[in-house]
């Protein structure tokens, strides 16, 4: 799986930009706030429909765009080859004048094509797999459960469009079942209308939450590996799925079933009846939970509540985990990340490295060099060629990025 083709149209600091890229190593070198991160959020943003960086899609949108154009907008548009066949993803942004709340404003466009058919975000995440590493990468260990549910469901909706369509489901119906919530402790609706939402939120849920409970157990056989690598054998990793549904003998029969080794998952659901077992603990939780949910106006059960834990010889790495620990347990969850993509897709995903190295010390540096090495195509940043060596130096095309235009390196 490879790009081998990249065009950006008033993408952020890129006015124009056309690029060819094999199946090899690109190492793309620059001073800072030349384009280099840009270029790889482009890629990114076309592969899982969303910006690592940017809360908005028109912060993506060229400055230039938005203070010079009638009608600002940004064009971006990659083509790629997976088994042997050659795809593309195309997105357009657009901001147009409109009415807004009855005044004045503006209008904010999306459009996603995929090999040239407009497609929802939902249809396209998943045709291209990408593995992003990022130095903000330690907020996945030393940040809010928010940033780590966000981590899963990315990576799983590239693997699983099921689970994609399912959480998108998901979260629209709590957002309804919230509203309800609100209504019945105003007085406005009344309790026996919540069954329908009960319903839906405990198959919908149970789909997500067994989802990552299997995602956690396959990362972690590789993060406990990875990071006794990193740290000479001696820290030991464990990750752990927090969930509001409690640890009863149920849940964790539930669990170890989910978690068996060969558990398969056949039409959008796992073997053997599970699904439906964990769909009953979350309608019981929802049950029993109904009378503090009115009181609060908001669903306190469900995956949208839940979190990943990183624990480190026995001690849990967000609360007390050094600076250090917690990069490289980031470090080794995303390279845990890439075999667990390759073992689903039966391809290696393209690898996005933004100026790791300057964050990682030479023994780490160098295990992330190495375990990259296997990608056939992988995109690495940095301001200048140190720490890289002339192994990889030799394998890499190197490409000059000043003031977003980028040039074949010398």
């Amino acid at each position: 799986m490879y790009i081998c083709h990249l065009e950006l149209l008033n993408y952020r600091n890129y006015a124009r930009l056309e690029l060819d890229l094999s199946a090899r190593i690109h190492l793309l070198q620059g001073d800072n706030a030349q384009g280099k991160t840009n270029l790889l959020e482009a890629i990114y943003y076309l592969a899982t429909t969303r910006s690592p960086l940017a809360s908005q899609d028109r912060e993506l949108i060229r400055w230039e765009s938005l203070q010079e154009d009638v009608i600002p907008n940004a064009q971006l548009a990659l083509r790629f080859v997976r088994a042997g066949e050659e795809h593309a993803i195309e997105a357009s942004l657009v901001q147009e004048p409109g009415e807004a709340n009855g005044a004045n404003g503006t209008v904010f466009r999306r459009q996603l094509r995929y090999n040239g058919v407009n497609r929802r975000a939902m249809d396209i995440v998943g045709k291209l797999n990408v593995v992003l590493f990022l130095p903000e990468d330690i907020v996945l260990v030393s940040g809010s459960p928010g940033e780590r549910r966000r981590y899963l469901d990315i990576t799983l909706c590239q693997i699983d469009e099921h689970y994609c369509r399912s959480l998108s489901r998901y979260n629209r119906v709590v957002t309804q079942r919230n509203a309800l919530l609100r209504q019945i402790r105003e007085g406005a609706a009344r309790a026996k209308e919540l069954a329908y939402w009960d319903e839906q939120v405990a198959r919908l849920g149970a789909y997500v939450v067994a989802r990552r409970l299997w995602a956690i157990d396959r990362l972690a056989r590789d993060t406990r590996q990875i990071q006794s690598a990193l740290t000479g054998a001696l820290e030991e990793l464990t990750l752990r799925y927090e969930h509001t549904l409690g640890q009863g003998d149920d849940m964790r029969a539930i669990e170890a079933a989910l978690c068996d080794p060969a558990q398969e998952w056949r039409g959008g659901a796992p073997e053997g009846g599970t699904l439906e077992r964990l769909e009953e603990q979350l309608a019981g939780a929802l049950q029993r939970g109904q009378r503090d949910e009115i009181a609060r106006g908001v669903t306190l059960t469900g995956p949208h509540r839940d979190d990943m834990r990183f624990v480190i010889n026995g001690f849990d790495a967000t609360v007390y985990g050094s600076r250090g620990q917690q990069r490289t347990a980031a470090l080794a969850l995303k390279l845990a990340e890439v075999a667990l993509m390759q073992r689903q897709v039966g391809e290696m995903p393209i690898l996005l490295l933004d100026d790791v190295l300057s964050e990682l010390d030479r023994r780490r540096g160098q295990y992330l060099l190495e375990a990259i090495g296997e990608a056939q195509q992988v995109l690495v940043t940095a301001t200048s060629e140190e720490g890289f060596g002339p192994t990889f130096l030799e394998r890499a095309q190197v490409w000059q990025v000043r003031a977003g235009m980028v040039h074949p390196g010398l």
